[in-house]
């Protein structure tokens, strides 16, 4: 993935996911061009934290802490947001450790795309009203896939509030417009994203290493303890801190526009497509018809196909997404759809439809179509396209085309839902290329392969200058993490990753062909980072381990990546048994918790070294974030080669 696409998802998911595309890596100004011998040193990728005050109020909010700590968090944040949960551990275990020197305050920045998010805070903010916020702060964090009505009024009767007050307490606008407070602030002080954190008025985002934050609040206890030796009681010194502050952030620069990435694309013969086949451009698509983002380019496509009719081809490829439940099948209705030369008027029904993709509504859908129901039902019940939809999925995969929708005009690849001008611009461009090629003898029916070739020679060979910088190489060990391949591998790929999570398991292909292509030359071990918002992720890491100690750790990992909609305990018990493993010993193994303390250690292990989400690899120590495509592996990969060798041949 690539930062100018952040967002994903971000994402992510919350850092950084735009239409499915996940955060591709932390920007660092650290220098990079140190010795690896300093990896040792403690948290070399800390980032340098802005030396700018902001003067950031505290007044009115729920706060936690000595009136007379010398260091105060303000924090923004979200109690749906996943990344914001791991910062509240971080934050508890810094005022243990701090003390009376440390202050918390709250602010809420409850995201749009958090539906419960805003209810969570006016219910955590109601209990403040009775004095009990921080109890309801607590089980929000605790409980963030329960945050329905019915579980709030749950929490509150928890922690023992008069639920009549509470109850009125959630409707008060005085509580709605402290949140709308919260939120204006967040935005003047540049917090767009949740958790955002401010120490004594110095700004620092996302859920960050431990580390991180003790760096900065030790380099502010000093200045406070300074000013304290000055005459000025502690109970003034965050005040007095923040009396000149910005009051704004500085309005930030236009990020460097980058060329489009260029891939070469294939498309298959057998591929729904509309507009002929000599077109002079050809747009590749891969789509979900589960995920919203594509529904909001379909009028887009429309208006190409009507402003384009002789030019421009569309091919739609498939990328069912893990987390939509119904849109591989959704997929293979369309293909069924496409057998009967239906695809478009069936690819419609499904857009228009999106909450309706199980199979009574599919069934309806082909009805409605006139389409032969009986052969319909036959080729979903065969599976007889389910094989095309995954080798699109993995083809889409391998060309960086993991989140929906993605598309490739002539291999230029164009990201999202976006407006009709950012595909008009690059189709203008292609037909330009393509009259070029035209009057110069090229057959119309050759034109995409040369244009896309064409495309593929021209694309830079490396990111623009000021593109971000690979975090530095940190000292990661394997210790007693699963391994596959030789010991003496000169690459060495540790992966901190969670059953549970769809950008995981989509980068398991990626891995295998990893293995395949670099033979002899490349280990990879396993780590466990189960995030809290996958309830089953710690289990699945347990029963993973468990077949570890029976020699099958591998194995149990396919079952678990192939499955991760069906994670339960009976569930695992069922792949144990499948895999043939002594299933007693597996079960008591789940049953005394045998592996919790090395699963703690390597998720703690991972939030140290700044893995913070799934999947992260660190490849002989450098840091590459997310399901990214075989080519952002294969450049570090073969980097690393290239020094072992050199090292091996300057010991000859």
């Amino acid at each position: 993935m690539k930062p100018n696409i952040i967002v994903a998802l971000l994402v992510g998911l919350v850092l950084g996911f735009v239409g499915g595309r996940v955060y591709s890596g932390p920007s660092s100004k650290t220098d990079t061009t140190k010795p690896a011998a300093q990896a040792g040193q403690a948290n070399p990728a800390r980032r340098p934290v802005d030396p700018t005050v902001f003067k950031v109020p505290i007044e009115g909010s729920p706060s936690r802490g000595n009136a007379d700590a010398l260091v105060t968090i303000v924090e923004f944040s979200d109690y749906e947001c996943p990344f914001c949960s791991r910062a509240n551990v971080t934050v508890e275990k810094l005022e243990e450790d701090y003390g009376k020197k440390l202050r918390v305050v709250m602010r809420q920045n409850p995201l749009s795309f958090h539906p419960r998010a805003k209810p969570a805070a006016l219910a955590a903010l109601a209990a403040g009203e009775q004095g009990k916020y921080w109890e309801m702060h607590g089980k929000l964090f605790a409980n963030q896939k329960k945050l329905d009505d019915a579980s709030l009024q749950q929490f509150a009767q928890e922690i023992g509030l008069d639920l009549d007050k509470w109850k009125a307490d959630l409707t008060s606008p005085k509580l709605a417009e402290a949140i709308q407070r919260d939120q204006a602030l967040a935005s003047q002080l540049g917090a767009s994203g949740t958790p955002a954190f401010f120490i004594n008025g110095r700004f620092l985002s996302g859920a960050q290493p431990i580390d991180n934050f003790k760096a900065l609040i030790d380099e502010e206890l000093g200045k406070a303890e300074a000013l304290v030796k000055g005459g000025v009681p502690a109970s003034q010194v965050y005040a007095k801190i923040i009396e000149k502050g910005a009051e704004r952030a500085a309005p930030k620069a236009a990020p460097q526009q980058q060329a489009p990435a260029v891939r070469k694309i294939d498309v298959p013969a057998d591929a729904a497509a509309f507009g002929p086949a000599t077109a002079k451009v050809t747009i590749v698509e891969w789509s979900d018809f589960e995920c919203p983002f594509c529904s909001r380019a379909g009028p887009t496509l429309a208006q190409i196909k009507k402003d384009y009719p002789k030019d421009v081809r569309v091919v739609f490829r498939h990328q069912p997404l893990p987390f939509h439940a119904n849109a591989k099948l959704a997929a293979e209705a369309s293909e069924a759809a496409n057998e009967q030369g239906r695809f478009w008027e069936f690819h419609d029904k499904l857009f228009a439809n999106q909450k309706a993709l199980d199979r009574a509504s599919l069934e309806k859908y082909a009805q409605e179509l006139g389409l032969n129901v009986a052969k319909f039902k036959a080729a979903l019940d065969s599976g007889k396209y389910k094989a095309k939809v995954e080798a699109d999925s993995a083809a889409g995969t391998a060309v960086g085309a993991s989140g929906t929708p993605t598309f490739f005009v002539n291999g230029r690849e164009l990201v999202g839902a976006q407006p009709f001008d950012s595909f008009k611009r690059l189709i203008d461009e292609e037909i330009a290329k393509a009259d070029k090629l035209l009057a110069s003898g090229t057959k119309a029916e050759e034109l995409y392969a040369k244009l896309n070739a064409q495309n593929v020679a021209e694309a830079p060979a490396a990111p623009p200058a000021g593109a971000p910088a690979e975090p530095p190489v940190q000292k990661v060990d394997v210790g007693n993490a699963p391994v596959k391949g030789p010991k003496n591998a000169p690459v060495t790929i540790v992966a901190f990753s969670d059953f549970e999570c769809p950008f995981c398991s989509r980068v398991v292909p990626t891995l295998k062909q990893i293995e395949e292509q670099y033979q002899g030359k490349v280990k990879v071990a396993f780590k466990n980072q189960p995030l809290p918002m996958h309830g089953n992720a710690k289990a699945a890491a347990a029963a993973a381990l468990a077949a570890h100690e029976q020699g099958k750790f591998w194995e149990m990992h396919d079952k678990l990546f192939a499955n991760q909609r069906a994670l339960d305990r009976a569930s695992l018990d069922k792949y144990a048994q499948e895999l043939g493993l002594n299933v007693a010993k597996f079960k008591a193994a789940l049953d005394e918790n045998k592996f919790a303390a090395q699963i703690d250690a390597d998720a703690a292990e991972g939030s140290r070294l700044g893995a913070t989400g799934t999947p992260t690899f660190f490849i002989n120590g450098r840091t590459l974030v997310g399901a990214q495509p075989l080519d952002g592996f294969k450049r570090i990969i073969d980097e690393e080669l290239k020094k072992a060798g050199a090292v091996a041949a300057d010991g000859k």
